[in-house]
């Protein structure tokens, strides 16, 4: 936990002190990515809190989506068809989905933890 609490610390603070200025013709994909990454982020957190992650399949998982998503992405904007609109509705369900059981785990077990003595 200490290792990933540095990592997003050092992430955060390479965003900051870094120039990067992205062309806003990347700014799609970007959305698209990050939306990606951050449905691994908070599936990872869940299996965490249901006690069955596994860094494997976070890893790969969190590469492949943002590979499909970005994608999906460029792809639609080749052929002139919204494609990530798929990966759009996909993972803003499954952050939102994801997010309501962490949000559930977590109030279960302060509710134990506090009021069943």
């Amino acid at each position: 936990m200490i290792l990933a609490l540095a990592g997003l610390a050092l992430g955060i603070f390479l965003g900051f002190v870094l120039p990067l200025d992205l062309p806003s013709s990347y700014t799609s994909y970007m959305s698209i990515a990050l939306l990606a990454s951050l449905d691994s982020v908070f599936g990872g957190i869940r299996a965490e809190m249901e006690g069955h992650f596994d860094s494997h399949i976070f890893i790969s998982g969190f590469f492949g989506n943002v590979t499909i998503a970005t994608f999906l992405a460029y792809f639609g904007d080749r052929v002139g068809i919204p494609l990530y609109y798929a990966a759009i509705f996909t993972f803003g369900t499954r952050l939102f989905q994801n997010f309501a059981i962490i949000r559930r785990i977590f109030l279960n077990k302060i509710e134990q933890k506090y009021y069943k003595h």
